[in-house]
């Protein structure tokens, strides 16, 4: 299998190194992922801006701008054979929750949805992992897994890993994204009268009353999988009452 392999940490990162060696083990890969460090940036795209694009070594490419970016400019220029997957991670820190909507890692796979497989996003919640190598061995894994799921334009695989050895990973679980509180308040960094300078903090803390949730997977040891379904409209047995309130046909 062709794989497209990016993240949002950069190529540097010692989470994509180690996932695109794992892979390589069973697929071809294209390592295409962002110069620097660009956590937080969602699928965003550099639009009407000049990107540069450096072939590192063979398969192994850096990009100026953004996760997404790498994922486009893979798929449809920089790549010289048809990809059927899009990888993207490992991203060091979990992607849990509600935090896949500003994402750069699950918005770099986002782009991977009308390939011939599902893509898939690995997170492990640890800035510094670790059992990175335990983990790759299990992307891998999971990866095969992903590539058997029915093809679909719409889904995406979020997969975190809690940071532990194998020996104390319970085991894997299918989970639904848990809901968190409001964010923590961004932090002062310094006021200089008419200019502030601030630091967003941690996501909010997960609401009560949640079972199955990706959060506490994690937090009990297991490694989670969520499926999201990129569809973005409404269902359709709601519609009578839309066209209800809006007044139309």
């Amino acid at each position: 299998m062709n794989i497209l392999l990016t993240n949002d940490d950069g190529y540097k990162a010692s989470g994509i190194n180690q996932l695109f060696k794992s892979l390589s083990t069973e697929h071809k890969v294209f390592l295409i992922a962002p110069r620097e460090n660009c956590s937080g940036m969602s699928a965003a795209i550099s639009l009407r801006k000049e990107i540069k694009v450096e072939e590192i070594s063979k398969n192994i490419f850096s990009v100026s701008g953004t996760p997404a970016d790498c994922s486009y400019l893979g798929l449809l220029s920089v790549i010289p054979e048809p990809i059927e997957m899009i990888v993207s991670g490992i991203n060091l820190g979990a992607n849990l929750g509600e935090d896949i909507f500003y994402s750069g890692t699950v918005g770099a796979a986002i782009a991977g949805r009308r390939l011939d497989y599902v893509p898939v996003a690995f997170s492990v919640a640890a800035y510094n992992p670790q059992n990175l190598s335990y983990i790759a061995e299990q992307s891998l894994l999971i990866t095969n897994q992903v590539s058997k799921l029915p093809s679909d334009q719409n889904l995406l695989v979020n997969v975190n890993f809690p940071d532990l050895p194998s020996s104390k990973v319970k085991g894997v679980r299918i989970t639904i994204l848990g809901k968190r509180g409001v964010p923590d308040i961004p932090d002062l960094i310094s006021d200089e009268g008419s200019v502030k300078f601030y630091s967003f903090g941690p996501s909010g803390r997960l609401l009560p009353n949640q079972v199955e949730t990706d959060i506490q997977a994690v937090e009990q040891n297991y490694i989670s999988i969520s499926i999201l379904d990129y569809n973005l409209s409404a269902d359709l047995v709601h519609w009578d009452l839309y066209k209800e309130v809006f007044n139309c046909e």
